[in-house]
């Protein structure tokens, strides 16, 4: 426990450094709020050297088993501290409020309670920015250096994915590799959308806040309309590349850069397949629209499906239209796309097409065997062999993502919403994408949830993102036992 508090007193004053960035932001657009930032930053960086002490003397290496409990401790206290400006910078704000939209943020969930985001204060808007794009790195080394070690729902297959990372069952050393490796490409990606956006006429704050939401695959937007406020297909262009970029695994980006060559793109099973799945789902869904004739020509059509579809299917849930209002296969397909659609190793959420190649792979295999009982018919994917305990974590996984949404959406229907809200709230939240279906023209926002419906949507947040086993793990007493 005590090397646990260790990293957690360096997670803390990480987030208290970055309290800088915002309380910049203050001082150069004048909004009074600096002061916020600076006792925010002043509070964690109390705490985390607080933490620091009590776990120097007993401090050890960090291990594996370690992990769950950092992940899920990490994805509560930074999302407290985070909703500390927010608290007290929005009057009005309950800490309900505040909590879920800085958990919304750090899980690149995108979600938000907030009206009037065109009049908020700057430096808040740009903090609910920055929180998506931090999220979006943690989620990266996350998913490339400690749920792969820790043998998550079938993860253990990407063991030493990451690159620079270490071979050994150390934690601490393994995520600083990780982390150190992935930071400069990460950062790469974000500086060329700011630069591309600013070309396409955003202005240089809207530019960088939504590179940060675009490229963490989060759905804030300084914008109450979102995307839709801008109305540029070139603007849309740009955040559809940076959306696709943002669903693919980025040990490919950081391989691909260092070679100079496509290949390790070409070579990815998910990467194919995402690309077929979207370009097919996208050309289906315009096609759709044209024949409901919903928009005046089919070119109209494929620019509201492509930037919906990818937005929405990528766990973004950035807006240009309420696509509630579009035939009703529309909405219910896009999220389901959320579901499957984004590679292991990128800032998306839901299973992860790795996940659904693999059941497709295996479903394949069992039908094989219904018709050669002695057949020898390895699993494999993308041309690799898959063992057969990967196999059954996986299903294992999929078994508990399920349960939860049923759980959760059970949990939903006891507080009055109708059906189709709880379980689209649920999924949506689950699969760390900002919208699930409310009533027609609320899309962009969750205002009218319950205190109690709030809860249920964080709590949905925080397992998925932490792909549910970390959580769950933690409330079996034999994890507890020494």
């Amino acid at each position: 426990m005590l090397a646990v508090a260790h990293v957690l007193g360096s997670l803390l004053a990480g987030f208290a450094l970055s309290c800088l960035a915002p309380l910049a932001c203050s001082l150069i657009m004048a909004d009074g709020l600096w002061r916020v930032f600076l006792l925010t930053g002043l509070a964690a960086a109390a705490c985390a050297l607080l933490l620091r002490l009590l776990a120097h003397r007993r401090h050890r290496e960090l291990r594996a088993r370690d992990g769950f409990l950092l992940v899920t401790l990490g994805w509560v206290v930074l999302p407290a501290a985070a909703a500390l400006p927010l608290l007290f910078g929005i009057p009005g704000l309950s800490f309900t409020g505040a909590f879920f939209e800085a958990m919304s943020g750090l899980t690149t969930t995108g979600s938000t309670v907030l009206s009037g985001l065109d009049t908020l204060a700057p430096s808040l808007n740009f903090w609910r920015h920055a929180l998506e794009w931090f999220g979006g790195l943690g989620v990266i080394v996350m998913a490339l250096a400690v749920l792969p070690l820790l043998g998550v729902g079938g993860m253990q297959v990407h063991k030493g994915a990451a690159p620079g990372s270490v071979k050994e069952e150390r934690l601490a050393p393994r995520i600083t590799a990780a982390a150190r490796s992935l930071w400069f490409v990460y950062a790469l990606i974000t500086a060329g959308g700011i630069l591309a956006l600013k070309l396409c006429g955003m202005g240089w704050f809207d530019a960088i806040c939504h590179a940060f939401s675009a490229v963490g695959l989060g759905g804030f937007s300084t914008h109450d309309r979102s995307v839709a406020w801008f109305n540029s297909p070139a603007i849309e262009a740009v955040l559809m590349a940076l959306m696709v970029i943002a669903a693919l695994n980025f040990a490919r980006h950081f391989v691909s850069l260092r070679r100079l060559s496509l290949e390790a793109y070409t070579s990815d099973p998910e990467a194919r397949a995402l690309f077929a799945v979207l370009g097919a789902s996208i050309l289906g869904i315009a096609l759709l629209l044209s024949w409901h004739e919903v928009y005046p020509d089919f070119l109209g059509c494929l620019r509201n499906a492509a930037f919906n579809v990818i937005s929405q299917a990528t766990t973004s849930g950035l807006t240009t239209q309420d696509y509630q209002a579009w035939p009703v296969f529309a909405p219910y397909w896009m999220l389901f796309l959320s579901c499957i659609l984004c590679s292991t190793g990128s800032t998306g959420g839901g299973i992860k097409m790795f996940r659904a190649l693999l059941l497709g792979r295996q479903t394949g295999r069992e039908l094989k065997r219904l018709i050669h009982p002695a057949a020898m018919a390895p699993v494999r994917v993308g041309g690799r062999p898959i063992p057969d305990s990967v196999g059954q974590a996986v299903f294992a996984f999929i078994f508990l993502y399920f349960v939860t949404i049923v759980a959760l959406t059970f949990a939903m229907l006891l507080t009055g919403l109708d059906f189709d809200t709880s379980f689209t709230a649920v999924v949506a939240a689950i699969n760390n994408t900002a919208h699930g279906f409310g009533a027609p023209g609320e899309v962009h926002n969750l205002k009218a949830l319950s205190p109690v419906q709030a809860w249920i949507c964080i709590a949905a947040m925080l397992v998925g993102r932490l792909e549910i086993f970390s959580v769950v793990v933690l409330m079996r007493p034999a994890y507890w036992r020494k």
